[in-house]
Parts: C-alpha cells; sequence; structure tokens
C-alpha cells in the first residue's frame, strides 16, 4: 500500500462511490481513505461493479545500464494489473517519486475504467502542467490502465484502438561508426538482417559527436580540443550519403539524425545539400528553442523533416501539426501523457496529412514499445518505427519484451500489451545516475562552447 502523509487523527471511512461533503475539504485530516486514496478525487457516479486501484508504484529498473521507469496498477481483483512506460532516464527519480507520492494517491480506490476522466484529473491537479517529469510519471498511470483494460476485455490494446490496419509494423533501425566505411558495414548487415530503413550516422573529429564515436583531440590547437564544430559536420554529412548511396543502392530508405544541433538556416543548408540522396527524413533538425521555425524550415527543406521526440506537451504537438513544423511526428506514447492523448494526437495526423515516426531506443521500456506498436498498427498516419534490439537481461526482466524479426514488429496478440514484470530480476539492476550528464556535460565545440547534447 501507498504511504500515508503523517496526520492527526483517524481518516474516516468512505465509500467508493459515495460522494465528498464540500464542507469537508476544510480539513485535511479527513481527506484520506481507508484505502489510502484520496476520496474527493472519485467521480460523481458509480460504477457497475466494485473492481478498484488498490496499489500504484514505480519501478526503476536498468538492464542494460539505461534507467527506466514502469508504473505497475494493482487492483482489488487479485492478480489483475497493468504495467505502464514512464521512462524519463535522464530525471528517472524525479518520475518515481511523482508517481508514488503525486500521482498514484489520485488514481487508489478509483474504477480503472474511468481511463479518461483520471488522467484528466492527474493533468489538472498539479495547477502547472506538463513537462516530462509530470507527464511521464502520468503516461505510465494512463498506459497502465490500458493494460488492465485490454486484460478485463481479454484483447490485446491494439483491438481496443479499432484493430489492424496493417500486418505487422516496419522499423528501422542505426547504423554507426567511427568512419563512413564502417557505418556502412553495419548498414549491409542491418539489411542482410531484413531491413529496408537504417539511419546512418558516422563519427567527426572530437567526442561530441552524437550517435557514433568520436575521435580524441580532434582540434588540437583549440581551447577544447575534443570539440564538436557543425561546419565540419555541414561538409561531411553529404559525403556519408554519398558514399552510402553508391554503396547500398537505392531500394534502402535512409535517415540521418541531427540531434538538435544546428540554427534554422543551417538546416535548411544540410537538407538541400542532402536532396540528391533521397533520404527518408532528416531529424530533430533544430533545439526545442527553435520550433517556432520549422515551418519555414520544412518549407524550404526537400526532405522531410521528423521532430518531436523532446516534445514534453500536447499542446506543443499540436502546433507542430497545426501550424506545418513537421512531416513525420516523433514523439512517443510516454512523453506527452500516455496513450489516451498520443491517440488523439496521431488522428491529427491524419486529417492533416501528417505521418507518426514514434521515438522508441533503449531508453525506453519494453512496455513503451508495445504502447508505440498499438498506435502503429493502427492507425493510418503511420510512416516509420525507430527499434531497438534489447539484451537478454531486459527480456529476463520483461517477459514478452518484442522482437524484431525481418525488419518488422508485430504487437502482442495476448490481453493488454501481453508484456510481464519480473521485480525480483529488475531488483538485480539498479539504476545509475547522471550517466547522460557525464556525456552531455562534454559536448562542446572546439571554442568551449557547449552544445545542445
Amino acid at each position: 500500500m501507498p504511504s500515508i502523509p503523517p496526520h492527526s487523527g483517524m481518516s474516516e471511512r468512505i465509500e467508493p462511490d459515495r460522494p465528498l461533503d464540500p464542507d469537508r475539504l476544510s480539513d485535511p485530516d479527513r481527506l484520506l481513505g481507508p484505502d489510502g486514496g484520496l476520496p474527493q478525487a472519485r467521480p460523481p457516479w458509480t460504477h457497475r461493479d466494485g473492481l478498484r486501484i488498490t496499489r500504484v508504484r514505480a519501478v526503476v529498473t536498468a538492464p542494460e545500464g539505461t534507467p527506466l521507469v514502469v508504473v505497475r496498477v494493482d487492483t482489488s481483483d487479485d492478480g489483475l494489473y497493468g504495467l505502464g512506460c514512464a521512462t524519463f532516464t535522464q530525471r528517472y527519480a524525479a518520475v518515481a517519486a511523482a508517481v508514488d507520492e503525486h500521482v498514484g494517491p489520485l488514481a487508489v480506490g478509483r474504477h480503472p475504467a474511468d481511463i479518461e476522466d483520471i488522467t484528466r484529473l492527474v493533468h489538472y491537479s498539479s495547477y502547472w502542467r506538463n513537462g516530462p517529469v509530470l507527464n511521464n510519471a502520468l503516461s505510465g498511470l494512463d498506459q497502465a490502465l490500458w493494460d488492465i483494460a485490454g486484460k478485463r476485455a481479454g484483447l490485446p490494446v491494439h483491438e481496443l484502438l479499432g484493430g489492424r490496419c496493417r500486418a505487422a509494423v516496419e522499423v528501422y533501425s542505426h547504423a554507426a561508426g567511427p568512419t563512413i566505411g564502417e557505418t556502412l558495414d553495419r548498414a549491409e548487415q542491418l539489411i542482410e538482417a531484413g531491413y529496408r530503413n537504417v539511419r546512418l550516422q558516422t563519427g567527426q573529429p572530437g567526442l561530441g559527436a552524437y550517435g557514433a564515436p568520436g575521435t580524441g583531440n580532434g582540434y588540437p590547437r583549440s581551447p577544447h580540443p575534443d570539440g564538436w564544430d557543425p561546419e565540419r559536420y555541414l561538409r561531411s554529412t553529404p559525403a556519408l550519403f554519398a558514399a552510402a548511396r553508391g554503396r547500398l543502392g537505392d531500394d534502402v530508405n535512409l535517415m540521418h539524425d541531427v540531434h538538435s544541433r544546428l540554427t534554422p538556416k543551417q538546416a535548411v543548408v544540410l537538407a538541400r545539400a542532402l536532396e540528391p540522396y533521397g533520404l527518408s527524413f532528416l531529424e530533430d533538425v533544430v533545439a526545442p528553442e527553435f520550433y517556432d521555425h520549422l515551418p519555414a524550415v520544412r518549407a524550404a527543406s526537400p526532405v522531410p523533416v521528423a521532430v518531436g521526440e523532446q516534445l514534453g506537451s500536447v499542446p506543443d504537438a499540436v502546433r507542430l501539426v497545426r501550424d506545418g513544423g513537421v512531416d513525420l511526428l516523433r514523439l512517443h506514447t510516454s512523453s506527452v501523457g500516455g496513450l489516451t492523448p498520443t491517440r488523439k494526437l496521431v488522428a491529427l495526423c491524419e486529417l492533416l496529412g501528417v505521418r507518426t515516426a514514434f521515438h522508441s531506443p533503449g531508453d525506453i521500456s519494453p512496455v513503451g514499445v508495445a504502447a508505440n506498436l498499438a498506435v502503429d498498427i493502427s492507425s493510418p498516419a503511420f510512416g516509420f518505427q525507430e527499434s531497438h534490439d534489447y539484451n537478454e537481461a531486459t527480456h529476463e526482466v520483461f517477459p514478452g519484451t518484442p522482437v524484431v524479426a525481418d525488419g518488422h514488429l508485430r504487437p502482442s496478440e495476448e490481453p493488454g500489451w501481453g508484456i510481464a514484470l519480473d521485480e525480483k530480476a529488475a531488483g538485480r539492476f539498479p539504476p545509475v545516475k547522471f550517466l547522460h550528464e557525464r556525456w552531455s556535460a562534454q559536448v562542446r565545440r572546439p571554442d568551449g562552447a557547449l552544445e545542445a547534447p
């Protein structure tokens, strides 16, 4: 059971569907129900059965070294529980605390079928809303409630969303190396394994390169010899794709991640330089601080623009889609509040001709992957899906983890997400703080100025 904040006196027993007298709100000692929940958070309607949420808690584990946050929601039906992904790797402890101390108590005592009402309540209850900590915490709860809904119905979640509109989800993987040749070696291995979609990244002088190994002391006469130079990056990246088309041919779909490091004008320069090589998309061309420029960047770019993994709210995503800032929306269901808002955003994409290319590397849990897949398999707006090959330890912690086969992912046909959590195994892989910061704090230009990581 979740901990109950200290208070004087005993909490009055409140029946699950009995409305709370508004006059009692002045007495904070009487707000907690016997189940640890908050009776005033319960709606003014009754339910057809006595099923209730009895416990909500965060579980943090790092079977690949990257901290993953999963929310477990237990119910009064013994054995009926749900899992949701709340992973914000860089601030996992804050998310876990938000789940355990704030989000969870609002849901305890509620009927798990009230997904829309519960998630709206959590969203509004903090007054200051959105941001990655709160929305990842909310995502974990929301996804867990959808998992429970699928289990209660005896159906996989994608069938609750309207069922399939494709047989499987074609994914892309990452080919990277310190040199162009080694990057293309890896790309050929992926193509041989069945991938038709490959993202290419290659190393740069200095240690600040993204997605591929850098070379130390790249600028020996500079204040920061291990720096990263955007001008050199702009010159060398087209050479990577020229070599790729010459070696890999035209049958493979190629992508590239800028990782938010260019100005709007530099983004257009790079996109135009890459036009001859027919990229399927150019990812995160500018930092979130410059998203207001994305409609102009997209209009000037001959290459499709994919943006959104750093979005922390539904309104931000709506603006990108509505105002013509993206060709492909790259959020994931754990970043904006869960499956409930994601399916609404994807409906907007369908109406406005925007496709999805959901974010899904190793810093999303297998539960989050399952949530992405439920939307991918059921939406006409699907474009591309990022993939990650989890290690054996992750499969042990999360039985049912999706596996790529011939470049495709298929959602589980089991009820809910079809993924379990072995908490004993999870406990063998405790998280470590500041792994990302140890890298990002060193991402600087040769002159020593910090760069977007």
